[in-house]
């Protein structure tokens, strides 16, 4: 998996086309970063995105970024343009919202980096129609009508593609796949939160390839 990548991700190329399954992590100690990072890409996935829900964050990404060569980091839970000026500058090679307004989208669509903003109503993605995006987050997924929302998309919003994020698991994520308007899915089942506080990351690395089997 990790071949099919680009070397180096550009507004050109797609955060849907990186991975089925993109890990979301919460990290709060920069150490786990980088022995993280290197669980998930050895597992098969090497599209992370580190949220910005910690003060560790910026951090992580930058050592992520600096020392894990086959991983493609990217910063989730970007809110603002200085959120894409801040991720981007630590290295981060996309960029996820759970949301989006025009001073977002624009900052990101600055930036030189494949993003997705957030939407969670048909409204929301008719907007970003206009405006010329047709990738994006479908956030929070489960929350939100889950597959049976997204489906309904899919004939009225063809041109529409969606990574669905939030409450998504192992169990459920073939469900959200096998759509024709979801490229991929967002999930943190891969890195739960007491293997990353014992530090095993072998079972990361396990969790990891269960999920990129997903894609076979």
């Amino acid at each position: 998996m990790t071949s099919s990548l680009p070397p180096a991700a550009t507004s050109d190329t797609s955060v849907l086309d990186l991975a089925p399954v993109i890990p979301v992590v919460v990290l709060h100690d920069v150490a786990d970063a980088v022995p993280l990072a290197r669980a998930l890409v050895a597992g098969g996935l090497p599209a992370i995105e580190v949220t910005l829900r910690t003060p560790a964050a910026l951090d992580a990404i930058r050592a992520v970024a600096a020392e894990v060569p086959g991983a493609v980091v990217g910063a989730g839970t970007v809110i603002s343009p200085q959120h894409v000026r801040d991720t981007v500058d630590a290295g981060a090679r996309f960029l996820v919202s759970p949301g989006w307004t025009d001073a977002l989208l624009g900052a990101m669509r600055e930036a030189g980096v494949p993003f997705l903003p957030g939407v969670s109503t048909t409204s929301e993605v008719v907007a970003l129609l206009e405006r010329g995006v047709s990738d994006m987050k479908f956030f929070p997924a489960e929350a939100a009508g889950g597959t049976a929302y997204l489906k309904a998309l899919s004939a009225p919003l063809p041109q529409a593609r969606f990574c669905p994020t939030g409450g998504i698991s192992l169990a459920s994520a073939p469900s959200y796949l096998a759509l024709p308007n979801v490229a991929c899915v967002g999930g943190s089942w891969m890195v739960p939160g007491d293997a990353v506080a014992a530090k095993d990351w072998d079972r990361v690395a396990r969790l990891a390839a269960e999920a990129a089997a997903l894609g076979a």
